[in-house]
């Protein structure tokens, strides 16, 4: 079970890992995409780990496709966040503090779906998804995208 971890500074006791998620709106762009995780029953944006040898937005897009079944182009950044103060341990034990590279991305293929990594998915608002229980860091990364604002986010 993946679980979130907050302290004064606690990322010094982790590994950097750094990260991509997707924000895709709906077609009338009032509502965003996130999916139920299976591992640990939370809702997020989808997204992971990059591998080596691959980019960010590559990392997003391979993400997106594993977790949800769509092919996705890359619009923009939103952000870049790597809070200190938080580390995601797995139930392997390992530790890692996130360096996520927010991105607002759009469907270009594909087939919505459910896989091995969720158990659910849905377009919702803000509102909605503040009744829901969405990942920490998930909200202020949606609250982001909806913001539209040109220059990238630092958090």
């Amino acid at each position: 079970m993946t679980k979130i971890i907050y302290g004064d500074r606690i990322g010094k006791l982790a590994v950097l890992r750094p990260s991509s998620c997707a924000v895709i709106f709906d077609s009338a762009g009032e509502k965003v995409l996130i999916t139920r995780r299976s591992d640990n029953g939370q809702w997020c944006l989808p997204g992971g780990g990059m591998d080596p040898g691959e980019s960010a937005e590559e990392t997003c897009a391979r993400e997106v496709l594993e977790e949800t079944g769509l092919v996705v182009e890359i619009v923009r950044l939103i952000g870049v966040y790597s809070n200190p103060h938080r580390i995601i341990e797995y139930a392997d034990g390992n530790r890692f503090q996130g360096v996520t590279m927010s991105f607002e991305a759009k469907p270009i293929g594909g087939e919505l779906r459910l896989t091995d990594e969720t158990t659910a998915f849905g377009y919702f608002t803000m509102d909605e998804m503040k009744l829901m229980d969405l990942m920490g860091a998930n909200v202020q990364r949606v609250a982001d995208a909806f913001a539209r604002q040109e220059a990238a986010f630092l958090g």
